[in-house]
């Protein structure tokens, strides 16, 4: 192989932005490095759901593993939500969950999305050790008190909704005080199916509206709220099933409500996003994700949507692209929908934008923003057809912590790992001849955590290459069949 050339090459946003749920009151956490290998891709951010009810007897206790209540018959029927529980805050630590997992999620290139639910007669102190907390993760993202003006979740109970919708506001102005990295999403009511053409609640939550800074619904194309108390049968009342091009119609109109009101525009997202299995099945649940996104790649009114966050990746139920195994927790059952959605996921109007600059020269030092702002390593290969091995090799003393991708696939490198085979890139999508491709290489933080003593530490993390690794490509294999 000819001496090879790199250049830098700028990450940014996609079209719109894919996120993905991993671990809720109906599952748990999945690594990332097994949910990369399925997919193929790392996604924008992942979604982590907990709770943080300090005042609470049973807290730090997750409630449905030490409540002694007998009349539970509905998924939010305990003293406050069955999230796994914040383990930072005013009386915690960073040492366990949720931030192993925060850890985890931005060492393979993603951003994390924290939806808490908080009880709302914390103090500001509360708020305050919360906000430092989420300091050295970069540019994250927190969904406060989400859904919030249903009347399932606990804090619902604990305060009104005006004051719902001030403790947001007050939140919000801690963290920009205390954790200007980490960006809000309000998660409150959509437009009002009452013909009044304002949103559900919106005197109370006007505020709110205008200093979150993005919007988010969340509307399931079908759901079966009732799990995992009742089995959705036909005629029964705790599911539905609605129209995707209703939903995308309100959604969209949602958004045109909330730029009035508000004076301005802001990102406007679907923070849980999918149709249940429970109520459509498995195979009209992966055709209504795909009709929405055929929605929204045809709509000309290109941009309006930003991002949607998949429900999640392995469920109990049918929520998820696997279904947990019954008899092994740590085991998923691939659903059809985990195939419709890679495909999706792999188009070019949800994968991010690359752009090609100016030849390096080695060392060179690159930044890592984001999975929408990052400086990284461009290197174009030419393949003779398609190869029988491909693998990059560092120097045995190489502790960089590495995402590349290579043919539409993408591969982690931990700070331990020497050798990535990067031959799975060529299983699904081998080539039919001679081709010219491109390697890319980032460097998100090996710790997960940014470098809070530099002067850009709350938004940038850097990490020095001081030579390209070496590559080998054969196309045959090591020793020919003996004719």
């Amino acid at each position: 192989m000819s001496e090879l050339k790199a250049y830098s090459v700028h990450m940014g946003a996609a079209k719109c932005a894919v996120d993905l749920g991993d671990g809720s009151e109906r599952g748990e956490y999945v690594s990332q490095d097994y949910i990369l290998h399925k997919l193929g891709r790392p996604h924008r951010g992942i979604s982590l759901m907990y709770c943080y009810y300090p005042l609470d007897k049973e807290f730090p206790a997750r409630i449905s593993e030490v409540s002694t209540d007998k009349n539970v018959s509905f998924a939010w029927d305990y003293a406050y939500d069955d999230y796994f529980t914040y383990k930072g805050g005013l009386v915690g630590d960073t040492s366990g969950e949720p931030f192993e997992f925060m850890r985890d999620i931005r060492r393979h290139g993603q951003e994390v999305l924290l939806t808490l639910t908080i009880d709302p007669n914390v103090s500001d102190d509360h708020l305050i050790a919360i906000a430092k907390d989420l300091r050295p993760f970069g540019r994250m993202f927190i969904r406060i008190n989400h859904e919030a003006t249903g009347d399932w979740f606990s804090f619902t109970k604990r305060a009104t909704y005006q004051e719902i919708a001030d403790f947001y506001c007050r939140f919000v102005a801690i963290l920009k005080e205390y954790a200007p990295n980490v960006s809000t999403i309000l998660c409150a009511g959509g437009l009002s199916h009452d013909g009044s053409g304002k949103i559900e609640m919106e005197d109370e939550f006007l505020n709110a509206f205008k200093c979150t800074d993005i919007w988010s619904v969340d509307s399931y194309f079908a759901l079966h709220w009732g799990w995992p108390f009742d089995v959705a049968e036909r005629g029964g009342k705790s599911h539905s099933r609605g129209k995707v091009g209703d939903i995308y119609d309100w959604t969209k109109r949602t958004k045109q409500r909330l730029t009035e009101i508000c004076g301005g525009e802001k990102p406007m997202v679907m923070s849980e996003f999918n149709a249940d299995g429970d109520v459509t099945g498995p195979y009209e649940q992966a055709d209504m994700i795909k009709e929405w996104c055929e929605k929204l790649k045809a709509d000309p009114d290109e941009g309006w949507f930003a991002a949607f966050s998949m429900y999640q990746f392995r469920d109990r139920g049918r929520l998820g692209l696997e279904i947990e195994d019954p008899n092994n927790a740590e085991c998923g059952i691939e659903q059809p929908l985990l195939k419709t959605y890679k495909e999706i996921i792999h188009e070019d109007f949800f994968k991010p934008e690359m752009t090609r600059g100016e030849e390096l020269q080695f060392p060179v030092k690159l930044r890592w923003g984001s999975s929408e702002d990052a400086e990284g390593i461009e290197i174009p290969l030419h393949f003779e057809g398609n190869p029988h091995f491909c693998e990059v090799v560092f120097d045995k003393d190489d502790e960089s912590n590495l995402m590349m991708e290579i043919n539409g696939r993408w591969f982690y490198k931990s700070p331990k790992a020497k050798t990535i085979d990067l031959m799975s890139a060529f299983f699904e999508k081998p080539l039919d001849g001679a081709a010219d491709l491109t390697l890319r290489i980032f460097a998100p933080p090996a710790t997960g955590e940014n470098d809070l003593s530099l002067t850009d530490g709350l938004l940038n993390s850097y990490a020095e290459i001081k030579k390209l690794p070496k590559l080998r490509i054969r196309f045959e294999p090591t020793e020919l069949a003996k004719e």
